[in-house]
């Protein structure tokens, strides 16, 4: 029976990890396709005021991180580095109530 839970409890964090990346290459084709039009506004409207680089630049910052965080190119933000730090604080909070008794 704890077979088939650990196969479960895979299938669904390999589903969610599936989920992200899809979520991610929507952000990044959102991020494409807007852009591109932003580019073409503001070429053909004020071509002698170039804003279009501005949501450019801090989307695409936000389409890095974000890829970052999807392909566990951030090794603070990863499920291993959550439990370490739960663990730390954990054994932290255990030591400071056996000093106190």
């Amino acid at each position: 029976m704890e077979h088939i839970n650990q196969n479960d409890e895979r299938y669904y964090s390999a589903k969610k990890q599936v989920e992200e990346i899809k979520g991610f290459y929507g952000n990044l084709i959102s991020y494409i396709v807007v852009n591109i039009g932003l580019v073409i506004v503001n070429l053909m409207t004020s071509p002698d005021h170039l804003w279009f680089y501005w949501p450019l630049l801090w989307w695409g910052i936000g389409v890095v991180f974000h890829g970052l965080r999807v392909f566990k190119y951030m090794p603070f933000v990863t499920k291993d580095w959550e439990e370490k730090k739960i663990r730390e604080f954990m054994d932290k909070e255990k030591g400071n109530k056996e000093t106190w008794e």
